[in-house]
């Protein structure tokens, strides 16, 4: 290198020093963009969600249910059962309660000759539970924890008043705070317990049963009765109406020798 060379500029290898140290640093803007970038992404994802607004709940009137325990309701030791796998999240589930449920309710529950029970079975499409389902399973858990505080049939209620449609946010976690609390729920005590998954083996256990009784579709039944110390059950499937299950019913009966 002449003299010219080494005094007006920089050699070949500080001018190649310099070009790295360049590429070092847009390396590292690079990166620390990025960084910043996948931060905000994370910090979006998870609080955006505990911001966004929830649809507005409405206010229900429970139905009135004779001799509730939990998950069931009438005399324990009535001669026929009648047991539903159902769906908050199903629009035939929501119908069968707006429109039937009361009257077997009126006709059978009340009398005593029936006790019915409410069993959850997640979101059913094509005989398997469908990868929505976790709102069908959230809001099963929280009618559960409803029920620790004897109030299963008005959060049952209460869900069913307020879906908005498969998948569609009727029952995330902070809305189902929301009609928690509309009922009149401890919300530290259902807080505690729907936060722990308390009953999540029991909603999965609800469903593996109502596979094992055959389960097509929500909402489906199984009346179970005892003729000669000989258990019997009957299926009925989807929302059927009243007469369906009067005829199903009062057949049960019949055969338990009950007038």
């Amino acid at each position: 290198m002449s003299k010219k060379d080494r005094e007006g500029g920089m050699s070949k290898r500080q001018e190649l020093r310099e070009k790295r140290r360049r590429e070092q640093q847009r390396t590292q803007l690079i990166t620390i963009g990025l960084i910043v970038v996948g931060a905000f992404l994370l910090v979006f994802f998870f609080v955006y969600p505990q911001l966004k607004p929830i649809a507005a709940v409405q206010a229900s009137t429970p139905n009135a249910r004779p001799q509730a325990d939990r998950n069931s309701t009438g005399n324990p030791n009535a001669p026929v059962k009648l047991t539903e796998f159902s769906d908050f999240q199903c629009p035939f589930c929501k119908n069968f309660w707006r429109d039937t449920e009361p009257q077997i309710i009126e006709a059978y529950v009340k009398t005593g000759k029936l006790q019915y029970t409410y069993r959850s079975a997640g979101n059913w499409v094509s005989g398997n539970i469908a990868q929505g389902g976790v709102e069908s399973q959230n809001s099963a858990m929280a009618a559960y924890c409803a029920a620790d505080q004897n109030k299963f049939w008005e959060m049952h209620d209460a869900l069913f008043t307020n879906v908005i449609g498969e998948d569609a946010g009727s029952f995330t976690a902070r809305r189902l705070q929301a009609i928690a609390q509309g009922i009149g729920l401890d919300m530290n005590a259902y807080n505690s317990c729907f936060s722990s998954n308390k009953y999540k083996s029991q909603t999965e256990q609800d469903f593996n049963d109502a596979r094992a009784a055959g389960i097509q579709g929500t909402p489906f039944f199984v009346i179970s009765y005892t003729v000669n110390g000989q258990a019997k059950t009957v299926n009925v499937d989807g929302a059927q109406s009243f007469s369906v299950f009067q005829q199903e019913i009062d057949k049960a009966l019949s055969e338990a020798g009950v007038k």
